[in-house]
């Protein structure tokens, strides 16, 4: 089993539930030294995932390839939308052809559409979507799965409030009415291995979310609540978030770009639970969040130290 991008969050996760299950992953990165604590969960292989000998040699003796990759801001060239969510796809389905692989699972994103998304991000998205289904054919089964935003300890949604929440001050916040569903990454890891061997998930597309809608205050007041911190939250009106939007887009990490608020226009819910076709029970996000947020500053200082290791 390969999985593609496999050295993030969700591939951390999937990764880790596979191995439980009797299965043998093959984590595909661009630099292995930085992932060797992912053994002995996966095998750790080197590779560049944009070129097209080196990836089938690393996709070479799998049966399934698992797609992981995405970005949420573009930057440049080689970490442009397209280059990442449409080009990289195309690779990765031509390499899975080269190297006899049958089966894909692809990781999309929730509204992702190419022709009517709201925002550069969910347009790409669709495209790569609709490549990997398009250029698998003949001979690769794809699944394809949009999840609303994914929440779990060392996530980047939830614990980046928690990391805002830290400074002095109140916090402005953008967009705070944009509606969202967040899935649980246990459940979407469990999500991608019932698919994993499921005929009757070939050629489909699931929408993946959690059992309870939210505005995006709401979520951030969670987060306050259960990481203990007390702070005043100012609601932006839509034309101050543009605005904030405007500016963080040139702030170090872009924590907040024009791209960023089309995409939450877009209510991020789903109009079908594909957790429950794919026979998984939502968790919900008061029983699985609580049991990170209030441990916050040791995830901090975990992730701190993770990345300190990787340079």
């Amino acid at each position: 089993m390969a999985l593609i991008g496999g050295s993030g969050f969700v591939g951390r996760h999937l990764a880790g539930h596979l191995r439980n299950r009797g299965y043998q992953c093959r984590v595909i990165t661009r630099h292995a030294h930085r992932h060797y604590d992912l053994r002995p969960a996966a095998e750790v292989v080197e590779a560049n995932p944009f070129d097209h000998t080196q990836l089938t040699a690393a996709l070479h003796g799998c049966d399934a390839a698992i797609h992981l990759v995405g970005i949420l801001n573009s930057g440049g060239r080689e970490k442009s939308f397209r280059r990442v969510h449409v080009e990289l796809v195309e690779n990765v389905v031509a390499a899975c052809h080269a190297a006899k692989i049958v089966r894909l699972l692809h990781m999309s994103a929730l509204n992702a559409d190419q022709a009517s998304g709201s925002s550069l991000y969910l347009r790409s998205k669709g495209e790569g979507e609709n490549r990997a289904h398009t250029l698998g054919k003949p001979g690769i089964a794809v699944t394809s799965f949009r999840p609303s935003v994914i929440f779990g300890p060392d996530d980047s949604f939830l614990n980046r409030f928690a990391v805002l929440l830290r400074i002095p001050g109140p916090l402005p916040l953008a967009c705070p009415d944009a509606r969202l569903s967040p899935v649980y990454v246990g459940d979407v890891a469990t999500a991608f291995a019932n698919a994993l061997e499921d005929r009757r998930t070939f050629g489909k597309h699931y929408e993946l979310c959690g059992p309870k809608t939210y505005t995006l205050e709401q979520l951030v007041r969670f987060v306050a609540q259960h990481s203990g911190r007390r702070k005043r939250i100012i609601r932006l009106p839509d034309w101050a978030s543009r605005l904030q939007a405007s500016i963080l887009q040139y702030a170090p990490g872009k924590p907040f770009t024009p791209d960023n608020y089309l995409s939450l226009r877009t209510p991020s819910t789903c109009r079908e639970d594909g957790l429950a076709a794919l026979g998984v029970t939502a968790t919900s996000l008061e029983n699985a969040g609580t049991r990170f947020l209030t441990h916050t500053d040791k995830n901090l200082r975990r992730n701190q130290l993770r990345r300190q290791s990787q340079r």
